[in-house]
């Protein structure tokens, strides 16, 4: 039986730590001058409004700047570094372009000789990946000779964990991403996923886990200092090691097993040689799911539960409800947390995602977007329906359906959404160990 070799390395220097995570998995062996590299860091989130909380949401533009050295070195001088970011507006250019240039990739730009594309603004390809599935990939990537694939190391509320397959999804077009985002039991977000990197050139992972996150992949989530990179030149064997590392074998996260099915491969790591550091003395536990809670009274986060909210049902989101309406559902859950006065609403339900299936009984259905909207519009089950249609939802209209369930939502919330993630920021202030210089290029 072959066996895949991947290193993981505690981070401790730049470039020395990341030159070693190469090196012991001979990751770049193959590598030669005038190969084409395509770079697919993982920024999924940004605003430009505050100091955006990175810390294992983010590549660390340190291990970015570390890998194209390296490349360097290897005389390769044709390298792109691309990502498709997700914002409010599909067709937000400013976002992404803040973004590259405050974590520095202009300054790599000048200094290195790479350029850094907004896939959204590049062409795609339509890619068959079997059994009937195909998305678009962009056209980048695809006619690269090295994919350098470089994840944050996140647990996931959707997918258990965000490592290198998962993050090759951030180079599909935004129809692509909504069709992983479907309503089939079998055909779903991980049996996509699972499949991303199958028809993509050679891929080399290096997970970039000098901060991780738990409860990802958003800002909402618990960021920890793990100092971790793992590394290989097979990007399932990467991923079930990063699993590994976050507490989960891969047979328990969906997406990898089937990947690891689809290849005949097993998931226990019997076929992959782990070098450097072992796993046991690295891996620590990341939960990847928020506890909600369901009684008579209604159904919440845990948290919002215990504030002792009542007459909402705010039914726990599925693997359906794509990003675009994800980056609102905090958002919102917040506006109702805020808008509690102690006075129980009269049995309020809201539906997201595309799964999703009224309660009979309700005094009024919030549907949180156009996929609830089109499933729902004719059910005879709601007695009061409050329809939110866009795709994404605007979030003034979300402030409006709110207003009409009669929950008092702060519309300032809302009009000042790029300000949510400074909510979060605040929990890591003043500790030493979260340092914004991982997330810059000095020059």
């Amino acid at each position: 039986m072959m066996s895949s070799t991947v290193s993981v390395v505690r981070y401790h220097k730049p470039l020395e730590s990341v030159q070693q995570a190469v090196n012991r998995c001979h990751g770049l062996d193959d590598v030669k001058p005038g190969m084409r590299v395509f770079v697919k860091p993982n920024i999924v989130f940004w605003t430009k409004t505050v100091a955006f909380p990175k810390w294992g949401v983010i590549t660390t533009s340190r291990v970015v700047e570390d890998m194209i050295v390296l490349l360097k070195e290897k005389g390769v001088n044709d390298i792109t570094i691309g990502e498709g970011m997700v914002t409010q507006s599909p067709k937000d250019g400013r976002t992404p372009a803040h973004a590259f240039a405050t974590l520095g990739y202009r300054t790599l730009e000048r200094r290195y000789g790479v350029k850094t594309i907004n896939v959204f603004e590049r062409p795609f390809e339509a890619v068959d990946l079997g059994d009937g599935v195909s998305l678009n990939f962009n056209t980048d990537i695809l006619h690269s000779d090295l994919v350098v694939d470089l994840p944050a190391m996140k647990a996931h509320n959707q997918t258990v964990v965000s490592l290198g397959i998962k993050n090759l999804k951030g180079t599909i077009d935004i129809p692509s991403r909504k069709r992983c985002h479907n309503a089939d039991p079998v055909k779903n977000l991980d049996y996509m996923v699972a499949r991303l990197a199958d028809r993509l050139p050679p891929v080399f992972t290096l997970i970039d886990g000098i901060y991780t996150l738990e409860r990802g992949p958003g800002p909402d989530g618990s960021m920890r200092r793990s100092d971790i990179l793992v590394a290989s030149k097979d990007i399932l064997s990467a991923d079930m090691v990063g699993a590994r590392l976050l507490g989960y074998p891969a047979s328990q996260v969906p997406h990898l097993a089937m990947a690891a099915a689809n290849r005949g491969r097993p998931t226990d790591l019997s076929d992959v040689r782990v070098v450097g550091e072992p796993i046991a003395e690295l891996a620590r536990p990341h939960h990847f799911d928020f506890p909600y809670t369901s009684d008579e009274h209604g159904e919440l986060p845990l948290p919002l539960a215990k504030q002792g909210i009542k007459g909402v049902f705010y039914r726990k989101y599925d693997d359906t409800m794509c990003t675009y309406c994800s980056q609102l559902n905090g958002l919102t859950l917040t506006a109702i947390r805020f808008a509690w006065k102690g006075q129980a609403w009269d049995r309020i339900e809201i539906l997201t995602g595309k799964r999703m299936n009224p309660t009979p009984g309700m005094q009024a259905t919030i549907l949180l977007g156009k996929c609830m909207y089109q499933k729902h519009k004719n059910n005879p089950d709601i007695n009061r329906m409050i329809a939110v249609k866009g795709c994404p939802p605007r979030p003034s209209d979300i402030v409006k359906a709110l207003h009409q369930a009669g929950i008092d939502a702060d519309p300032g919330l809302f009009d000042n959404i790029d300000q949510l993630p400074g909510f979060f920021m605040a929990r890591y202030q003043d500790r030493p160990e979260f340092e914004e210089g991982f997330f810059r290029v000095e020059g």
